[in-house]
């Protein structure tokens, strides 16, 4: 940590190896007694980064190996306990797209007796989009009370800081919800484990904010260490190590500038079509509960023929009554494509097999340029589910171009479910920066968005730890 944040209230009871973000949050502590925490109090501090989905992201629901990077943007959030049954939320916002002060009464969330429900939830953080980001820390405590029986009689301050962009596939809600739950774990004495932390997190996404995810982004910001790619096999959250990114290569990451939460239909589509591809040969011989647990020589051989390009939604639940999916539900009056979403994460399975073994087996410029190959490869198998966009495309477009032309970068994709967000670049370490600054610079002359560039990686929330902000006077 480079500087020390003067402490003029608190004394963080542990000083973190790394303060990416937290020395940011101490500062907004300080100011921020006692207009709102209290200056004799505990406050207790969690961190969680955000994520490069290097490969695998959106085969994540289907089972795939994902392998993905922490970065060293990350969310900080801050829990005091009151005395009462108020919770009173802030996270300042430096363009007002939001509401940055919130409070309720445990009370407006059935709590700590009767819980609301999913439904009732969704109704009440969705009335109001500038208030919508509450979810995210309030739905903690929603699940919390319901998966855990936790009974929460006390309310708290909770202050949420975060540098992990949003709608830019980096995992930014995912960041939120795991230093928001690891912090009031901390605050109301909670244990929760590694994996149990990340599910309940994910069922924040999936049943608070109505938000279809797998688990990766939220296992990422719990599990994963530093400058190594976290190894997870989604079924559902089976981590298989990490792997150190090699010295001679590194990961940076571009955002495009397009949100890619404005175009949700699409994804939901695609996901649905896995699902669809899923459940008819499900009563096939050999079915190994996973698409992605198809061979990928068979699928493409036999089992691929057997499933329709498109197919109606009433035709469907009319033939098979439903989908494995709780997440997204089917529109009897659309059609979906099956095949092209049933081949996904069947395909990409087998590149981040390729990938990480290739990764693992030295430096050569042969497998570099391999190693690139699958990542343009699965960046263009998003433009065959129906997910491309415009201007990722021309992100990867142009470090293809650049590779052509010599340049040491040796491959590029989306991260995270498409639809814009943000482009991973992948090089010789040290040159591959200098690449991403020639991109940023084409970006701003295409589309005027100056782009951000991730660079550093940092721990997820179980290595970083928490820290105990103490009283000084203590």
């Amino acid at each position: 940590m480079s500087e020390t944040p003067q402490k003029k209230h608190f004394v963080p009871s542990t000083m973190p190896a790394e303060g990416l973000g937290v020395l940011s949050l101490f500062h907004l502590v300080e100011a921020a007694v006692p207009a709102f925490f209290r200056p004799d109090r505990t406050i207790h501090v969690a961190r969680a980064p955000g994520r490069l989905d290097v490969l695998g992201g959106f085969a994540d629901y289907s089972g795939s190996l994902v392998l993905q990077l922490p970065t060293a943007e990350a969310a900080c959030a801050a829990v005091q306990v009151r005395d009462d049954d108020l919770v009173r939320l802030w996270s300042p916002s430096e363009d007002g797209s939001r509401t940055q002060l919130l409070s309720v009464r445990l009370a407006d969330l059935g709590l700590p007796d009767a819980p609301i429900d999913a439904d009732e939830a969704r109704a009440f953080f969705h009335a109001d989009p500038r208030d919508r980001w509450a979810g995210y820390l309030l739905g903690c405590c929603l699940v919390l009370a319901r998966a855990r029986r936790i009974r929460f009689t006390n309310g708290a301050e909770i202050l949420l800081h975060s540098d992990v962009p949003e709608g830019m596939g980096v995992g930014s809600s995912a960041a939120i919800e795991v230093a928001t739950m690891r912090a009031l774990a901390e605050a109301y004495g909670i244990p929760l484990s590694p994996r149990e932390l990340a599910l309940l997190c994910q069922q924040v996404e999936n049943e608070v904010l109505g938000t279809p995810c797998g688990v990766m982004d939220q296992m990422t910001a719990v599990t994963a260490e530093a400058d190594e790619l976290l190894a997870l096999r989604c079924q559902p959250c089976e981590v298989e190590g990490s792997i150190p990114v090699p010295a001679e290569v590194e990961f940076v990451g571009l955002t495009s500038g397009v949100r890619h939460t404005d175009d949700r239909r699409q994804y939901h589509d695609v996901r649905i079509g896995a699902f669809f591809g899923a459940r008819m040969l499900a009563d096939r011989p050999g079915w190994r509960g996973w698409l992605a647990n198809c061979d990928i020589a068979e699928f493409r051989a036999q089992q691929s023929s057997l499933l329709p390009v498109t197919i109606g939604g009433a035709d469907f639940l009319q033939r098979y009554g439903g989908h494995a999916d709780p997440h997204t539900r089917i529109d009897p009056a659309r059609d979906y494509a099956v095949r092209a979403p049933s081949a996904h994460p069947v395909e990409e399975n087998a590149r981040a097999e390729r990938f990480r073994e290739l990764l693992q087996q030295g430096p050569s410029a042969e497998r570099h340029r391999e190693l690139g190959d699958i990542l343009f490869a699965a960046h263009d198998a998003y433009g065959a589910c129906g997910l491309g966009e415009t201007v990722t495309d021309f992100l990867v477009a142009t470090a293809r171009a650049r590779r052509d032309a010599g340049a040491p970068l040796y491959g590029a994709k989306v991260s995270g479910g498409g639809r814009g967000g943000t482009v991973v670049l992948f090089g010789e370490r040290g040159k591959v920066w200098y690449e991403a600054l020639r991109i940023k610079k084409a970006l701003l002359q295409e589309t005027g968005h100056s782009g951000h560039i991730f660079r550093w990686s940092s721990p997820g929330a179980m290595s970083f730890g928490t820290v105990e902000m103490r009283p000084s006077g203590a």
